[in-house]
């Protein structure tokens, strides 16, 4: 027991539980919390961005690239509000960040006296925003609901939590006990009857296809041994890339994908919600096993043939064990899947060959286990399909939320957590705005992200579709931009301009090692149409 703050209660917390950085801006509410940190500083770096949407988006970004927690701290009402778009993109990336927020003094709470920063009820907004929130209400409890926030992010599914706490509360001192390491939960074990029943499933099946999602992320080994006993090959998107390593034969995105699953008779779904495929592509009489750690997710779509409550990986290593016993050797699909990995690649490059040869040079310029940070961006849209990826969490996105703007702030993050590795941000020219900002906050922190921007002076998609789908009746999609270059550099800034993919895999490749943010622009004219091809969305057997 010792007399402490509530705040130096919170901060002792997360240097218990190995948090070393909070991003967050401080204010009046928030002085005693900020106070606190100050006298930690040499275990938790505080990395102050300059807007309350940037420090949310850093943690999440953080959280993504590392798997550790993500913290950040703002000020109650407006300051998260601001946070608001990145909650929910955590909540839907399945992202372990701490949300932590002041409040108003805890007498007036609910008041409507018109206090600084009061809103109705913040605790409510929080709460349909995380998977778990709570207000500390005097510093007795402070410990105990710590213990209860890290402990929602490290068991089941990984998602953000929210604490609040009155600005009154954060000062005040009381005898303070308890304060401890949280430990995760032991992985969730599969039922063995399960597992042996999907393995029977599975091995009869002639055309089987493995579906991922950011729920195996944790499971790369396993899973190959899965996919080589099956000869099945792996279907990725978005969150699921590079869990299996897109130059092995049996990975595949979704072009070939959709392809592939015109014959497919049985699917093993891992850690993925399994929407798309369902909806999109179609799934009378096909039989299913999913593997999944949320409850929730087993019987939202129907229910599947073999459903299997586990944590993906340990189910993964049990399926891998049982197929050995119950299947023979299969052939090898090799060959056959290259083949329509190959036509799929060949239809892409002739409906987006522009896109593509920037992403080729993209990928040649970013070393092997350089991070990629995609954006809703024409680039981005391409990337998610034909951007090579060669290991899990080195390719981040805001995955079905679409956040616009998350791109370059989430990067920031990832260079904060990996700041050995390479991080590469690429923007359209629109949502690089939502937080140039925070150029300003690379310079100071020193992170050397290369943040490529793609200016075509509009929000490209939404003015190609004005045109080609609504008569070119244009509006609200043209941008009045600066010059990048001059912006990039007024902030002290590295900076270029180039015009061609083997230009801008230069400027990239000499960009490494620097201790600040490099920005290259480059000026593109209007892109062709990728969905169809790169995003294929149309049922291609009977749903």
């Amino acid at each position: 027991m010792a007399r402490i703050t509530t705040a130096r209660a919170i901060v002792r917390s997360l240097v218990a539980n190995g948090i070393d950085t909070v991003f967050g801006l401080p204010g009046v509410q928030l002085d005693a919390l900020f106070n606190a940190l100050h006298d930690e500083r040499d275990r938790i770096r505080v990395i102050h961005p300059r807007h309350e949407q940037a420090a949310a988006y850093m943690a999440l970004g953080y959280a993504q690239a590392s798997a550790k927690i993500g913290a950040y701290i703002v000020v109650p009402g407006p300051g998260i509000l601001n946070t608001t778009a990145a909650l929910a993109t955590a909540y839907g990336t399945c992202s372990p960040v701490l949300a932590m927020a002041g409040q108003l003094p805890s007498r007036a709470i609910g008041q409507g006296r018109g206090l600084l920063h009061e809103i109705p009820d913040q605790l409510a907004i929080l709460r349909g925003l995380t998977k778990w929130a709570t207000r500390i209400e005097h510093p007795t409890q402070a410990a105990a609901k710590m213990h209860g926030a890290l402990h929602q992010l490290r068991s089941g599914v990984p998602r953000p939590v929210a604490i609040e706490s009155p600005m009154d509360v954060l000062g005040q001192k009381a005898d303070i006990g308890g304060i401890r390491e949280v430990p995760g939960e032991a992985p969730l074990a599969p039922d063995i009857g399960a597992i042996e029943d999907a393995a029977k499933l599975m091995a009869t099946a002639e055309h089987p296809v493995i579906v991922v999602g950011g729920g195996a992320l944790h499971a790369g080994e396993s899973l190959h041994a899965v996919a080589e006993a099956l000869q099945a090959p792996v279907i990725a998107h978005r969150m699921g890339r590079g869990i299996l390593d897109d130059r092995h034969p049996l990975s595949v995105t979704q072009p070939a994908g959709a392809q592939l699953w015109k014959r497919t008779d049985a699917v093993l779904a891992v850690g993925t919600r399994f929407e798309h495929y369902r909806t999109a592509w179609g799934a009378a009489g096909l039989a299913t096993v999913r593997i999944d750690v949320d409850p929730a997710q087993m019987h939202r779509l129907g229910a599947p043939t073999v459903p299997i409550l586990a944590d993906s990986d340990t189910a993964l290593r049990a399926l891998a064990s049982a197929l050995g016993r119950v299947s023979g050797r299969r052939t090898s699909r090799h060959d056959e899947i290259e083949a329509v990995k190959d036509a799929a690649h060949s239809e892409m490059r002739a409906e987006a060959g522009a896109q593509i040869e920037f992403l080729e040079a993209l990928r040649t310029a970013l070393p092997e286990d350089g991070i990629f940070v995609d954006e809703m961006t024409q680039m981005g849209y391409v990337a998610q399909s034909a951007f090579p990826v060669h290991a899990p969490r080195t390719f981040i996105s805001s995955g079905y939320q679409g956040t616009l703007g998350a791109g370059f702030p989430t990067a920031l993050g990832a260079q904060v957590a990996c700041p050995d590795r390479a991080v590469l941000s690429i923007n359209g020219d629109g949502g690089f705005m939502f937080n140039a900002q925070e150029l300003s906050t690379a310079v100071q922190q020193g992170l050397g992200v290369v943040a490529v921007v793609f200016e075509d002076g509009a929000y490209g998609n939404v003015k190609r579709m004005q045109e080609d789908l609504y008569g070119g009746r244009v509006i609200a999609s043209e941008l009045h931009n600066p010059d990048f270059v001059k912006l990039a550099e007024s902030f002290g800034a590295a900076a270029v301009r180039v015009e061609t993919p083997n230009a801008l895999r230069d400027a990239i490749a000499a960009a490494w090692g620097r201790c600040i943010p490099t920005v290259v622009c480059v000026r593109v004219d209007r892109f062709p149409d990728p969905f169809a091809t790169v995003l294929p969305t149309r049922s291609v057997r009977p749903r």
